[in-house]
């Protein structure tokens, strides 16, 4: 075994592969970036070493810097994580080159799966059925549209690099195919580099299985399955393993598959085989189809070590550091149920963009495994994914498994960022989910009862108020009423873009009655909990006047200053803002140009993604306030509209 290894990545992953080496006995050194000088990464393990500039393509992507940081610190090998370098085969010979040993596949291997279009052709000769589709060399757009032609609409456009959602758009019509190509290969050459696409017949009701495999170079063994077909944009939001519906047959098949596609390149260490799945008529073992190969860990692979009760991680040190495969495949069983829920900084009414902030109080309950690289009074940073952490449960049955889950999302307590976690608690309590019945486009279709604003009742209300006027701590035995304190007050609070006003009468520090609209909330503190209306009040937390009330996933409240407030601002149509810190991409819209609601005027670039901004009314457009390649924050003006005559 190693005696030191360093982790070429940030984040949960690189506090998950950390607390495995530790277990092992193995030294851990970390790699941070100008923005990740105080990240929990780095506070946990045993030596850390800055590498650059906030922007990946200063830090985490500077192979060189990392190897020297490898070298420097005496390690034996790198553990690359997820994502940056994690599937770079000019990394993994670099690393080689340096004498130090990749916590991965070889070069050849991960090449061999790195292009989508190769792939497929390279499964095709291994026997592993693949999509119908257009995987060839020519990128002329003509050629391509004739290609979507032949295969038949609604088709799918991916980049031959991608993955994570990136460069890929979803074609009904033909009509819609140029604009869609364009898209794409811009998402694509921007994300990997490479702009190349291929086109694939998209299957109408499609479920996406993937199967773990784990390879020691020569043979491999798979994991079983995982059912990540609960998507948005093509990305993962809630994952779990095994598949619900899946036959012994069909799990039979995929199983042998995916082995096939593992020692057809030779695979060494963890990786996961995509495969579309027509879930229109149940599971059948001639209903899935390659997608494609990761040659990493995944960032689900939690819920496959709930049901194994395998550590993956371990398993790749072990086979890094020479072993063979610690189990055959007979050894390997199935045990229960588990469920992976992702947890972001995004704003989920706003089309989930993504957030950033300070984590002014993060707390997970105890009876979940919450996999996270951010502890409270962490930034979420504009550089890098806004993922907060994976909550994870088990159970020995799906049923027991997910009710868990909803359990652990409820009890979830986040403030400081706006957060997706009232959608995921959504998702968990959704009938057809519960019922094993999804596809990647449930989301699309229920998104409108999935995305409920949540109404804040007198009882939150009423605690809010106590908590941002301090009325909640203990007051110290010697302490009584003070002559001064009003016994009686008016309090306004701003919840949704709503102002409510509360009218609030103190009785003593146990004692507080509170109108609030036409209901009076009786709080009382008994037995050191408070109570209202006699129910047990739930958790609070204050940041400056910003007030999180742990109910209903996280109901948030500002104390309105009365003696510094400013005027309501309506929304402006004219002015288009970034929505949130990123690049601007492209501009389309010039002065004096005639614009009609909804048309695109700029293209910002935030979290890996592209966002376009779009026209909010018709008119002329009278000034542009940035130019392609300019950084700007949240709430820039990028382009003025002139004012509506009317």
């Amino acid at each position: 075994m190693f005696e030191r290894i360093l982790i070429a990545n940030r984040g949960e992953i690189a506090c998950r592969v950390m607390r495995t080496a530790r277990s092992l006995g193995v030294e851990v050194v970390a790699v941070c970036s100008d923005a990740d000088r105080d990240a929990a990464h780095v506070a946990m393990a045993d030596r850390a070493v800055h590498i650059g500039g906030a922007a990946p393509a200063q830090s985490y992507l500077r192979g060189d810097a990392i190897i020297a940081a490898a070298l420097e610190t005496g390690c034996g090998a790198i553990h690359p994580g997820y994502g940056f370098l994690s599937e770079n085969p000019e990394f993994v010979e670099a690393v080689e080159v340096a004498g130090l040993v990749f916590i991965g596949p070889s070069a050849s291997a991960i090449r061999a799966m790195g292009l989508k279009d190769a792939a497929k052709a390279l499964m095709e000769e291994a026997g592993v059925p693949v999509v119908p589709g257009y995987h060839g060399s020519n990128q002329d757009p003509e050629h391509l549209a004739g290609a979507a032609d032949a295969i038949g609409y609604p088709v799918l456009i991916k980049a031959v690099a991608g993955g994570g959602g990136k460069g890929m758009r979803l074609v009904e019509r033909p009509e819609g195919f140029m604009e869609a190509l364009e898209s794409a290969m811009g998402e694509a050459r921007t994300a990997f580099g490479n702009a190349a696409v291929l086109i694939e017949k998209f299957i109408q009701k499609p479920r996406h299985i993937e199967v773990q495999v784990f390879g020691d170079g020569s043979r491999a063994v798979h994991l079983f399955e995982r059912d990540c077909s609960l998507q948005r944009r093509h990305q993962k939001v809630i994952e779990e393993a095994p598949a619900p519906g899946m036959t012994p047959e069909m799990r039979a098949a995929m199983g042998q598959a995916a082995v096939r596609a593992a020692e057809a390149i030779g695979y060494k260490g963890a990786g996961t085989v995509e495969f579309i799945v027509d879930g229109s008529r149940g599971l059948r073992p001639d209903g899935f189809w390659f997608m494609e190969m990761n040659t990493r860990l995944q960032v689900e692979h939690p819920v496959t070590e709930a049901i194994t009760g395998v550590d993956l991680v371990e398993w790749q040190l072990r086979v890094a550091a020479g072993e063979g495969l610690p189990k055959r495949q007979e050894d390997l069983a199935i045990n229960g149920h588990a469920f992976e829920a992702r947890l972001y900084a995004e704003d989920v009414p706003k089309g989930f963009l993504p957030a950033t902030g300070r984590l002014s109080h993060l707390v997970f309950p105890l009876d979940c495994r919450a996999d996270s690289g951010v502890r409270a009074g962490d930034e979420i940073s504009p550089w890098y994914d806004p993922m907060i952490a994976k909550v994870i449960t088990h159970g020995p049955t799906r049923a027991v498994a997910l009710g868990r889950l909803a359990a652990a999302l409820k009890g979830t307590e986040v403030a400081g960022t706006v957060t997706n976690l009232a959608f995921l608690g959504a998702l968990a309590r959704h009938e057809g989910f519960a019922r094993g019945e999804m596809d990647t486009g449930l989301i699309g279709r229920d998104i409108d009862r999935l995305v409920v604003p949540p109404v804040a009742g007198p009882h939150e209300v009423a605690l809010a108020v106590l908590a941002a006027l301090g009325l909640l701590e203990a007051a110290e035995d010697e302490v009584g009423f003070v002559l001064w304190q009003p016994l009686e007050r008016e309090v306004r609070l701003v919840h949704e873009g709503a102002e409510i006003a509360v009218r609030l009468r103190s009785l003593g520090p146990d004692a507080h009655d509170l109108q609030v609209g036409e209901s009076t909330v009786e709080a009382r503190r008994v037995g050191g909990r408070w109570r209202l209306d006699g129910q047990p009040a739930p958790g609070v937390a204050v940041d400056g006047r910003r007030i999180t009330v742990f109910a209903q996933y996280g109901l948030g409240f500002d104390l309105v200053d009365p003696l510094a407030r400013e005027g309501a601002a309506g929304g402006n149509a004219a002015l288009i803002e970034a929505p949130m810190p990123g690049l601007v991409k492209a501009v389309y819209a010039k002065a004096g140009q005639t614009v009609a609601k909804g048309d695109r005027l700029a293209v910002l670039e935030a979290m890996k993604m592209e966002h376009s901004l779009l026209a909010a009314r018709d008119g002329v457009v009278a000034e542009v306030l940035v130019n392609a390649g300019e950084q700007v924050t949240a709430g820039a003006a990028l382009v003025r509209l002139e004012e509506d005559a009317a």
